[in-house]
């Protein structure tokens, strides 16, 4: 299942999970909700035919662990899972849901640590933050042959275009002003 929009929305409200409703974007990130809102708000964004991903570090109540990954996928069917752990990623691969393995670039030491666990992992997509470490795409496309993300700290479309520019195939952006 191909992600194919350059933007994806990141949604972490009812104004802003309004705005995606509204949006002719298919897939969108849900985070910072509540672990109880997640059924409904599953529902109705499946109702309105978009494709969920969930944050599963940034859901409020939720183990964020392999086996709060295996809940959000039977128990909610979503469509895919953004996560910093291997072993959330591996239950995606397994279960034939998007799984995105998201890193940070903080410093060199997380870069090699990251790439290190993205080679065993291998998985199909991988997000960087912050988008401000642009210019590490090249090199992390020779390392690791995944569809790269990029997001964090995204304030202008200029910035996204950049992104999008030297290898990404999309940008994750909280700022519904940034979505259109």
């Amino acid at each position: 299942m191909p992600i194919e929009q350059q933007v994806i929305p990141a949604i972490s409200n009812h104004q802003a999970l309004k705005k995606f409703i509204d949006s002719s974007y298919t897939y969108g990130i849900l985070m910072s909700f509540q672990l109880a809102q997640l059924p409904d708000l599953v529902k109705t964004l499946k109702n309105h035919h978009k494709k969920v991903l969930i944050h599963s570090e940034l859901i409020k109540g939720l183990s964020s662990d392999e086996y709060g990954a295996i809940y959000l996928i039977q128990a909610l069917n979503v469509d895919g899972i953004i996560s910093s752990k291997p072993k959330v990623i591996e239950i995606c691969k397994k279960r034939n849901v998007i799984g995105i393995f998201r890193f940070f670039l903080k410093d060199s030491t997380a870069l090699e640590q990251s790439l290190s666990i993205a080679q065993k992992l291998n998985p199909e997509y991988i997000e960087i933050l912050p988008a401000a470490c642009v210019d590490m795409i090249p090199s992390i496309k020779d390392q690791v042959h995944a569809k790269i993300l990029m997001g964090g700290l995204i304030h202008d479309k200029q910035q996204m275009n950049k992104c999008i520019k030297a290898g990404a195939i999309a940008v994750t952006v909280s700022n519904p002003e940034l979505w259109m």
